[in-house]
């Protein structure tokens, strides 16, 4: 998906934009949806700029993380 056709994707998804979630620090995050069930995720502010892809995914990077399987890149 090209940069422009992203952007107007996160705008048209902008009201299913849920509250950001804070962790330890100043980065701040906010997950969305689409009506075609593709999954967003965007640093607070900057939502027209969103990591797009499916709900499964996304799920998995998020366990991921959780798992300590990113900890050597924060």
């Amino acid at each position: 998906m090209s940069s422009a056709a992203l952007k107007r994707k996160a705008q048209e998804v902008s009201s299913y934009w849920e509250a950001p979630f804070c962790g330890e620090g100043a980065n701040c995050f906010r997950l969305g949806t689409d009506a075609e069930g593709n999954t967003y995720i965007a640093v607070t502010g900057h939502e027209d700029r969103p990591l797009t892809d499916t709900r499964e995914v996304l799920a998995k990077l998020i366990l991921d993380i959780k798992a300590g399987k990113a900890d050597h890149v924060l």
